[in-house]
């Protein structure tokens, strides 16, 4: 089965591993774990990498799509070698042609992820959205073009 996610980049630290969890409990239910799992993810920080991470330990595998060839650029240095770590364990990564991160880049990732999806996790807290892109966008798109959407947001998640 093919899970996309899409989520909050910023959860609370002490929130982190009850997300994780809600996460594991929804793949497991959703998608039967093992290895015909696999996540497909833009892996950015936070629900992102949370998700490939799950995948990863459920046997899964992980499919990236990079919104933009600056993509790893854009996160603070802190922030990279998570990343750098989880794209190297992915199968398959696919950058757009874009040079430049922004919203027409992240618009267009969420895009080809949802095409290539059966399911969508969002880790989202429910809020509207702020602009195209965001989590509630992903989801209102992939709502709309009938890619199912299980809401992970445990009792005690919080944006950072």
């Amino acid at each position: 089965m093919r899970v996309g996610v899409t989520g909050h980049s910023k959860l609370e630290p002490d929130c982190v591993d009850a997300v994780r969890e809600a996460i594991r409990a929804a793949l497991e239910a959703e998608a039967a774990g093992g290895s015909s799992l696999v996540g497909v993810t833009c892996l950015a920080p936070g629900a992102d990498q949370l998700f490939a991470r799950v995948v990863l330990e459920l046997g899964g595998r992980v499919e990236v799509v990079l919104p933009a060839m600056d993509y790893r650029d854009k996160l603070k240095p802190e922030k990279r070698a998570d990343y750098d770590e989880l794209l190297a364990r992915a199968h398959v990564v696919s950058v757009l042609p874009n040079e430049l991160s922004g919203r027409h880049a992240y618009v267009m990732a969420n895009e080809r992820m949802l095409a290539s999806v059966e399911l969508l996790i969002a880790v989202w807290d429910g809020q509207p959205p702020d602009g195209r892109g965001g989590t509630a966008d992903v989801v209102e798109t992939a709502r709309a073009s009938g890619v199912p959407v299980v809401v992970v947001w445990p009792e005690g998640a919080r944006r950072g």
